[in-house]
């Protein structure tokens, strides 16, 4: 698939793009003239042989306005498949906000963000470079990478990051533990009450539950305060905006109480430290089990890349080479060895073995192969040795096919999945406004201490509100239910 190409070298501009219905010499000039027509183009390079044409220009060029040309002239763009790893995304407002994002891009034709797979399906004549760009632009980070393709970096991100959140969790648990007991026990048993009363006092117990939270706020809960603040900051409020504003609020309410609390109103003197530990606990167990399920859900892809040998024997004139697999091309022949997987789809053309295509056809019983027959990469070679031509390699191997398709169904939106999505879109607003309408009733309308009823209820609005289970939801039971299937044989293409 040809997809467009941005080559910026020497203060040039250029765009490459594909162009399909071009019969004659006379269909490239009509090609070339509209481009140069199109604002800011100096030239427009055309070639019939390869169906490209070169676009140039001193500033850059608007992909969108180049489509439109072309197909104004009487031919047109081939749609591509971009997919691109979005890092940052913590619940389905976040999904809402990057696919609305895409769709804005000139020639989007349709884009779909996974939550589960952390990835981004975009459809139509598009720039990739400008796909990054609106993903970046609405706060978070972005890469291309090959369809279908496992994704080696993303993996080790996802470990990195699932042991990062496991760190972050035990930290976070450990300090918690005690502000519980110094405060939460004092209410509960009346003898730790007593007991702090008569060593410490309360004023130093507050000083501790002071340090110990400032701790798990701004250590192992810092990733919300990163995230969450500047995302509300570009009035697109996710997950961790709630979290960071609603903790925020408990902490810095009972750090006025510490230090300043003559300024607050007689009976309203209360310190809430616990519940602004407890609730970063709480959140990263949740985010700790999430990431947790999202690498179980996608070991059965990697048993199927698993399958694909990475090393063939290649003759190479008269010597038989060990190559990568990417370096294989079709029409090289392939050594087979007893024992082996076939690296390669392939005519054999010398030799004689048994091969079990289980993997393919589910048969148990292994297949005979000689001079004449076919074979498919990743089943596997008995006995004899196989002389193979590769007519199939890489991303063109039934193999590559039949990941891809796992991963397109694991990528898949069911309907009640994008109402989700548009629901959860304006979610963590409105739970913002519910939160300040609570805030503000309580403070009128409430008993005394109003302003700590007030405080205490607009904090529990906001935490309580997590669109996370509902955006997670179907694209997890999809994961697990397609992975679960292709582990037994069972393939799903939608």
């Amino acid at each position: 698939m040809n997809a467009p190409v941005r080559d910026v070298s020497a203060g040039r501009n250029a765009v490459i793009l594909p162009i399909e219905g071009m019969s004659c010499a006379s269909c490239v000039g009509r090609v070339e003239k509209a481009l140069k027509a199109v604002p800011g183009v100096e030239s427009a390079s055309v070639n019939l042989a390869t169906e490209r044409a070169e676009v140039t220009a001193e500033a850059p060029i608007a992909y969108g306005a180049l489509v439109a040309a072309v197909e104004d002239a009487g031919y047109a763009v081939p749609s591509t498949r971009t997919e691109i790893a979005i890092e940052g995304m913590t619940c389905a407002s976040c999904v809402a906000r990057v696919e609305r994002a895409l769709a804005a891009v000139p020639g989007v034709a349709a884009a779909r963000v996974n939550l589960a797979t952390e990835r981004a399906t975009i459809e139509g004549s598009v720039d990739t470079a400008l796909l990054v760009k609106a993903i970046e632009d609405a706060g978070y980070d972005a890469r291309v990478v090959a369809a279908g393709s496992p994704d080696a970096a993303a993996v080790a991100r996802k470990e990195a990051e699932t042991a990062g959140l496991k760190r972050d969790l035990t930290v976070a648990a450990l300090l918690s533990a005690p502000i519980v007991v110094l405060e939460m026990g004092s209410h509960l048993v009346p003898a730790i009450h007593e007991l702090i009363m008569q060593t410490i006092g309360m004023q130093t117990n507050w000083y501790l539950q002071f340090v110990l939270t400032t701790l798990v706020l701004f250590v192992p809960g810092r990733r919300f305060y990163t995230k969450g603040l500047p995302a509300l900051a570009r009035f697109a409020p996710d997950m961790s905006s709630l979290v960071a504003v609603g903790t925020l609020a408990a902490y810095l309410y009972s750090l006025v109480a510490t230090f300043a609390s003559q300024i607050l109103p007689p009976g309203t003197v209360n310190v809430y430290y616990e519940a602004a530990a407890v609730i970063v606990t709480l959140i990263l167990l949740g985010r700790f089990l999430e990431a947790r399920a999202k690498g179980r859900t996608s070991e059965a892809i990697k048993r199927l890349v698993g399958l694909q040998p990475r090393i063939a024997h290649v003759r190479r004139g008269d010597s038989l080479v060990d190559l990568d697999i990417s370096k294989v091309v079709a029409g090289d022949v392939v050594e087979v060895r007893p024992g082996e997987r076939v690296p390669i789809d392939g005519d054999v053309l010398e030799g004689g073995s048994y091969i079990d295509e289980s993997m393919i056809t589910g048969e148990p019983i292994p297949v005979a192969k000689a001079a004449g027959s076919t074979v498919v990469g990743g089943t596997v070679n008995q006995k004899g040795a196989l002389s193979v031509r590769a007519t199939a390699i890489g991303d063109a191997t039934v193999l590559a096919q039949i990941i891809r398709m796992v991963e397109e169904a694991q990528g898949s939106k069911l309907p009640i999945q994008a109402l989700v999505d548009r629901v959860t879109m304006w979610f963590v607003p409105a739970v913002m406004a519910v939160a300040a309408a609570t805030f503000a009733v309580w403070l009128i309308f409430g008993p005394d201490p109003a302003l700590t009823f007030a405080v205490v209820n607009a904090v529990a609005v906001l935490i309580i509100a997590c669109p996370c289970a509902m955006g997670l939801a179907t694209p997890m039971s999809i994961m697990v239910g397609t992975g679960r299937g292709a582990e037994l044989g069972v393939l799903f293409r939608k």
